[in-house]
């Protein structure tokens, strides 16, 4: 997927993409949050912020910088920051594999259910690692290919399937470890059978 089919997409899915992900993320997404130790004061972004489903996990007392791609997901965003009167939150237009924000910026760096969803993946983390500073947690939601090598080749077969929906099937845990050099403290899942992972990094640029 490029960009604009990105975009497009998820304008499409804008209106409701809620009602459909939203009971399966907000859960998992708080599992992370709370796994990742943001303290009072700290700066966190988060890449793909979508139409907000995060939003209200993060705790009031740090400071929330939320970036999109498609502007009608920022929309939805904008108004649950208003809704739910966020005010440490701030919200922006922006591809996360070319961030405009200095480096060291943050003191965490949050991806929940996008790094599949991006066309360059591994240039996403390179932002993410330039923009956090050292020694700053990288959490990553997602789902990744199998181990088992049957199913991982079905995934891999029915990824150009999954890109007309708005996603790939097939990035593997190893892009993380090998090929964006994370220190990957730790993996798991709200359950044995989700099929969902969530990834506490730490940043060893």
């Amino acid at each position: 997927m490029n960009k604009e089919e990105v975009k497009s997409i998820y304008s499409k899915y804008s209106s409701v993409y809620d009602k459909v992900f939203g009971h399966f993320f907000s859960p998992r997404i708080r599992m992370a949050i709370d796994r990742s130790l943001i303290a009072d004061g700290d700066k966190v972004v988060e890449v793909g912020v979508g139409t907000g489903i995060s939003l209200t996990s993060y705790p009031r007392e740090c400071k929330v910088v939320g970036i999109d791609l498609t502007r009608k997901m920022l929309d939805q965003a904008r108004r649950k920051k208003d809704r739910h009167k966020l005010d440490h939150v701030e919200l922006f237009e922006m591809d996360a594999e070319n961030m405009t924000f200095g480096d060291d910026t943050f003191d965490h760096a949050v991806a929940a259910f996008v790094i599949t969803v991006v066309p360059n993946p591994e240039k996403m983390v390179s932002e993410m690692k330039r923009v956090t500073k050292k020694g700053g947690s990288i959490v990553i939601l997602n789902h990744f290919c199998s181990d088992n090598a049957f199913i991982s080749g079905m995934e891999k077969v029915f990824s150009p399937l999954c890109e007309k929906w708005g996603w790939r099937s097939d990035i593997s845990l190893d892009l993380l470890s090998n090929h964006c050099n994370l220190h990957i403290k730790e993996v798991f899942k709200k359950n044995r059978l989700d099929p969902w992972s969530i990834i506490i990094a730490t940043n060893n640029k």
